[in-house]
């Protein structure tokens, strides 16, 4: 195989792979006109000491058996052990919690941004493995969009997906759009990662194509950078988590000048007449117009008044970033938004309407879901489950009853903990409630590559390959480019693949055969490229034999004319004819399901309800700073973050935190100086960055910096890198979803004036050696 064919894929670009072995190095592709930095610490992360080669097991659980870790968890030595040892200690204390406990007493951990690869994907081998030995508990929902993934379907209709179909399109803004108005702006580093991996990354060039159209843009986001430069947005900067009162504000506006669209609203829509009486007062003798919002948002009414003006005369896209319904009440903001572009009028007329996550990754440039081949992981014959972000509840409060969606639902008692791909304290809230949490379980098995926080928490850690270790292929989620995952570097020695050490357990376990199906490694990637290739061609996309797509290294599919999901243009031409998948067939403005939950956090249509923290409760209460922990720009959530390209981003081996200049004088803080974030739920240090670009009275601090407290078995303690979910709330946001809400988080600031602590994460734990 010609060198210059070599390639390989990620969740943020594709790659020419050139050179071998200490020389190897990665470009973006050619083809790819907006190719971001994160690869660069591709390469660099695989060397240095925090590199797991052999299985490692907690000193105390090897000696004692499995049990509670009263704190030790996370905080003792490991001992390094063979892989017979190891897999044998595994696959004993699997059946034996099966046994004793029985099968919802395992919980199967994992997150989709282990690997681009349909194959050697860990989310897919550890829930293929866990079914097949008897069931798990298992998670429902995902962190990034928790909220829109369980309202929507109640107001549109459709799968938790839908909405990524049915939204307004980058190409029909460009044909026939005048105005996006995007509520939690555009930030261009959102357009990085792709669920799958990115061919070319489509976002900038659309987004620029809008512009050239003459649309024009209005960012809505307490950060001014959450806008491409080029768009020359307009920024309105409100208190972080008001977005529905300010949209309610601009509802009211459309009312009151007459410009509301009755006929769709009344012809298309259940529940306008209920939501029209909240909006005007006649429920609670408050009137929700521009003053009313302005207020509570620190928005002058007239920017409101004028916007509502501009969104009535003008085809108008309403876009919503996911990141406002990771806040208290987060339902509500999806809701409201769809409420809004209804009472527009440029619902369902082209170049308009409502959008829910324009700018992240593929959003918008594919409208369709593809008939992408991934591993077949069996039915789960343990039927509990929980929301993702309630994992902490759970460990702690086993016998709990809660509700969610309608449902009144029992925490298990989870004994064995199995976690391959993702990092739970990355995106956990709260991490010293989950460290606490954490302890409880009579047994933590993880598959690490490196030393990161996982890692460092787990009793059993089975060292597995990274990505650029193995063979597969990667087709991202709306993306019709199929790239090659080439092997770049050799694993270390004795090193398995996920797969093949689910596969070592699997024969222990007796079921082995059913696991791999007889199939090889390479087999499988062949078996489901076969099974992609059908599934695309039923829709009319020809990909090459494998062996001349593997010789190549990409099978790049002809771009598809734009063909817009017409879901909304049609239910307004005969809602009749076309209704939606809603008990009335219509857009539910009320809906009466989620009204007979009875849920006081989330109610039967949207509205404004106060948070436990936000800035209007500083008003009331005091100083304090509201805190946004968004994306980083350097790495994938925590991925790379002990690579070069992430730590160079760094202030004093720490996060750098972005503060306003006045809030940074109010309280004797220099720009690049250490500060100590607190609350009442925990403190981490950073590093001052002082900007005029984040909004007075917030301080933004990215997640993914590796968890680092000074005393990991003493929940509260400092943890010292600058990791946000030391600070963010653990509370749901509401009954209905429970999703996480870490964007309702108040902290305050202070120089930190003690002997500056060295960061720990970046060295590796003590290890012991094997007991002969």
């Amino acid at each position: 195989m010609s060198t210059q064919h070599l390639r390989t894929a990620t969740h943020f670009g594709s790659y020419e792979v050139r050179g071998s072995g200490d020389a190897v190095t990665l470009t973006p592709v050619g083809e790819d006109a907006s190719p971001n930095r994160l690869g660069d610490g591709l390469i660099d992360a695989h060397r240095g000491p925090l590199r797991i080669t052999r299985p490692m097991v907690r000193r105390a659980w090897l000696e004692r058996g499995p049990g509670p870790a009263g704190g030790a968890r996370g905080t003792e030595p490991f001992v390094a052990v063979d892989w017979d040892t190891a897999y044998d200690l595994v696959a004993r204390e699997l059946a034996r919690v099966r046994v004793e406990h029985g099968d919802a007493a395992v919980y199967g951990g994992s997150y989709g941004w282990g690997s681009a690869g349909r194959f050697h994907h860990p989310q897919s081998q550890i829930h293929r493995f866990l079914r097949m030995g008897g069931g798990y508990t298992d998670s429902v929902n995902s962190y990034s969009a928790g909220a829109m993934e369980v309202i929507l379907p109640h107001v549109i209709g459709g799968d938790s997906w839908a909405f990524a179909e049915r939204g307004v399109q980058w190409p029909e803004i460009a044909g026939d759009g005048e105005l996006v108005v995007s509520f939690g702006g555009l930030a261009p580093k959102n357009a990085f990662a792709n669920a799958g991996g990115v061919g070319r990354h489509m976002q900038p060039e659309w987004q620029r194509r809008c512009k050239d159209a003459g649309v024009a843009f209005v960012s809505i986001s307490p950060l001014r950078t959450d806008a491409a430069d080029f768009l020359g947005a307009e920024w309105i900067a409100p208190r972080p988590g008001t977005d529905v009162a300010l949209m309610l504000g601009l509802a009211h506006e459309l009312v009151r000048t007459g410009r509301h669209d009755v006929d769709f609203l009344t012809r298309c829509c259940v529940g306008w007449d209920r939501f029209e009486r909240y909006l005007g007062g006649a429920v609670d003798g408050v009137a929700k117009d521009a003053r009313w919002a302005g207020a509570i948002c620190g928005v002058d009414a007239g920017v409101l008044t004028a916007l509502a003006a501009r969104i009535a005369t003008r085809r108008t896209t309403i876009n919503v970033s996911w990141s406002l319904q990771r806040m208290r009440h987060g339902e509500q903001v999806h809701w409201m938004a769809i409420v809004l572009s209804a009472m527009s009028g440029s619902l369902g007329r082209p170049g308009g309407g409502y959008a829910g996550g324009l700018g992240i990754s593929q959003m918008g440039v594919r409208p369709r879901r593809h008939q992408v081949a991934s591993l077949p992981q069996g039915p789960n014959k343990v039927t509990e489950s929980i929301p993702v972000a309630r994992i902490s509840d759970m460990l702690l409060s086993p016998g709990q009853t809660y509700d969610f969606n309608g449902e009144r639902r029992t925490y298990p008692h989870v004994r064995l903990v199995y976690w391959a791909g993702g990092n739970p304290f990355h995106h956990q809230q709260d991490l010293n409630r989950l460290v606490r949490a954490w302890q409880r379980p009579d047994t933590v098995v993880s598959h690490e590559s490196w030393w990161n926080p996982l890692a460092r928490f787990s009793d059993v850690v089975l060292p597995v390959a990274t990505p650029l270790e193995r063979e597969d292929f990667a087709v991202g989620m709306m993306d019709l480019t199929v790239t090659a995952m080439h092997r770049v570097l050799d694993p270390p020695p004795g090193v398995p693949t996920d797969h093949e050490a689910f596969a070592a357990l699997a024969d222990r376990l007796g079921y082995g055969q059913e696991f791999t199906k007889g199939r090889s490694a390479a087999q499988w990637v062949r078996h489901l490229y076969a099974r992609t290739r059908d599934g695309l061609a039923a829709e009319g996309v020809a990909l090459p034999d494998f062996e001349t797509f593997w010789s190549a290294g990409v099978a790049s599919t002809p771009e598809p004319a734009p063909v817009p999901d017409r879901s909304f243009a049609l239910l307004r031409a005969d809602p009749r004819a076309h209704p939606f998948e809603t008990p009335s067939g219509r857009i539910e403005i009320f809906s009466a399901t989620v009204a007979s939950f009875g849920y006081d956090d989330c109610p039967g249509h949207p509205v404004w309800l106060e948070p436990e923290e936000w800035l209007g409760a500083v008003a009331a209460r005091g100083p304090g700073l509201h805190l946004v922990s968004n994306q980083p720009r350097t790495r994938l959530h925590s991925q790379l973050n002990h690579a070069a390209h992430s730590r160079a981003a760094e202030v004093r081996d720490r996060e750098p935190v972005l503060i306003h200049p006045d809030d940074a004088r109010a309280r004797g803080i220099t720009d690049g100086q250490v500060v100590r974030l607190f609350n009442g739920r925990g403190a981490c240090l950073a590093g001052a960055r002082l900007t005029t670009d984040v909004r007075p009275g917030v301080v933004v601090l990215s997640t993914g910096a590796w968890f680092d407290p000074e005393d990991p078995g003493v929940p509260g303690s400092l943890e010292r890198h600058g990791n946000p979910n030391v600070l963010t709330s653990d509370r749901a946001t509401s009954r209905l979803a429970q999703g996480p809400s870490p964007g309702s988080t108040l902290v305050e600031l202070e120089p930190w004036t003690g002997p500056v602590p060295t960061v720990g994460c970046f060295t590796p734990p003590e290890i012991l050696p094997t007991t002969p």
